[in-house]
């Protein structure tokens, strides 16, 4: 029986010398992968590898078979259209950096309707605002909360925070440790959505160093958190 799930592209695997395996985060299902058949071969049809762009917005119908790993697509629609992500150097560059992220965060086979929201509403967004130099720091910040490891904020902003708690302190522990300028960013970031982290003027070498920190956050709270390939793309880009 066929059922129709709402997804969001993160990577894809060449398999042989025409077919891809797709991994998707889907509404209704969580992770799911899909295998498309003779896919590269293909320019028409409702199966084509162009609609399988990072962070693309799918409506995919397939048929699920419970203890398979990956399931064969049957249909693809576009579920919402992106109008300048995938063509803008900047937010392309952004979306692969993304992509990788979630490929090697997201694990579970359960359904998270609030994640699914979370990604779904910010990629519009950056799709669709054009001052977004920040959006990526805000993004995996909040990113965090979904996997269990925000920043515990005190009331009171603390002159240290330890990257391995979590947590904010009067004393610096350890080298995991911080203060100074990333700290200064964490605190600007916290409480901020898409539409006013705009305000928070960083030069590059500032984005550069808080993103630094971030993935060494997740390295330290994921135990098999790669960083990612893109990462010096994205760098170049935003020098």
């Amino acid at each position: 029986m066929l059922q129709s799930l709402d997804v969001i592209v993160l990577s894809k695997l060449k398999y042989g010398d025409n077919d891809l395996i797709f991994k998707c985060y889907s509404k209704q299902k969580g992770l799911v992968s899909f295998f498309a058949k003779n896919i590269l071969k293909r320019k028409k049809g409702n199966v084509r590898v162009s609609l399988f762009q990072p962070l693309g917005l799918l409506t995919i119908e397939s048929s699920l078979r419970p203890n398979q790993n990956l399931h064969n697509v049957r249909e693809v629609k576009i579920n919402k259209v992106y109008h300048s992500l995938n063509t803008n150097i900047y937010k392309g560059a952004i979306a692969m950096f993304l992509s990788e992220v979630l490929t090697s965060t997201l694990k579970e086979e359960e359904p998270n309707a609030q994640l699914f929201e979370y990604l779904e509403t910010s990629f519009q967004w950056l799709d669709h605002d054009n001052d977004f130099s920040n959006f990526h720091l805000l993004f995996l910040l909040n990113f965090t909360k979904y996997l269990g490891f925000y920043p515990k904020f005190s009331q009171h902003k603390l002159p240290y925070f330890n990257l391995s708690s979590g947590t904010f302190s009067d004393v610096k522990y350890d080298n995991y440790t911080i203060n100074g300028k990333d700290l200064t960013v964490l605190y600007a970031l916290k409480g901020t959505n898409f539409d006013t982290v705009k305000t928070i003027k960083l030069n590059s070498n500032q984005r550069h160093s808080f993103l630094s920190m971030l993935l060494l956050y997740f390295e330290l709270h994921l135990g098999d958190f790669k960083q990612p390939k893109s990462l010096e793309v994205l760098n170049k880009v935003f020098s």
